[in-house]
């Protein structure tokens, strides 16, 4: 995605690391995707991965990925933690807590969604809601590479196995991912279905009869 976002080109392949060509396996043993190799150097780390990126395809050959707000980064960070913890607990008794605190997560997203940033209260003082498109304004940022794979992620496991979808009284999180999906950029670098199923099968938990 942030390739496509910085126009350059690439080629997606997608790869199952459980039969993954030895020369993945070789190229950082113990270490999960995304990792990146260039120079002879491999960098496994998310972050830092983005932030070399940022550092090698800048502006103004490329486009400018990088967040103006700190609180863009920030936001939504826990959802995937707390998503985790509810979908690999098979205990019913558990099942109510663990959906409130993910709801929660979803919820505190929502509320900087709809949050005016800055530079829309320079233009509208009196602007109470948000209308920007994304995390950080109307373009899609790094923030928005980082976090909106992970909702999509979100979106199909809780479906599949909590027969849950994101709730539509959350207007803010609503308007973010219409208009993510709308952008080729992320639908077209996203998983299918299947394949999110597929690497989810041996971790998420139906909830015990």
């Amino acid at each position: 995605m942030i390739l496509w976002l910085k126009t350059v080109n690439f080629t997606l392949t997608t790869v199952d690391m459980k039969r993954a060509p030895e020369v993945l396996k070789d190229l950082a043993p113990g270490s999960q995707p995304p990792f990146l190799l260039y120079n002879e150097e491999v960098r496994t780390d998310t972050n830092k991965i983005e932030e070399f990126l940022e550092e090698q395809l800048a502006h103004p050959q490329y486009p400018k990925l990088s967040c103006r707000y700190k609180q863009s980064n920030r936001a939504g960070d826990d959802i995937f933690h707390k998503f985790s913890a509810y979908i690999k607990n098979p205990n019913p008794g558990l099942n109510n807590m663990l959906e409130r605190k993910f709801l929660r997560s979803l919820m505190l997203l929502d509320q900087y969604l709809l949050a005016p940033l800055p530079h829309e209260l320079d233009k509208n003082p009196s602007q109470t809601v948000s209308q920007r498109r994304y995390l950080d304004g109307d373009e899609l940022s790094l923030a928005d590479c980082n976090l909106l794979p992970k909702l999509h992620i979100v979106k199909v496991v809780c479906r599949k196995y909590r027969d849950f979808e994101m709730p539509a009284a959350l207007k803010g999180l609503t308007r973010y991912l219409d208009n993510a999906y709308q952008r080729d950029e992320f639908r077209y670098t996203c998983p299918k279905d299947s394949e999110i199923l597929l690497a989810y099968h041996s971790v998420a938990k139906y909830l015990n009869k």
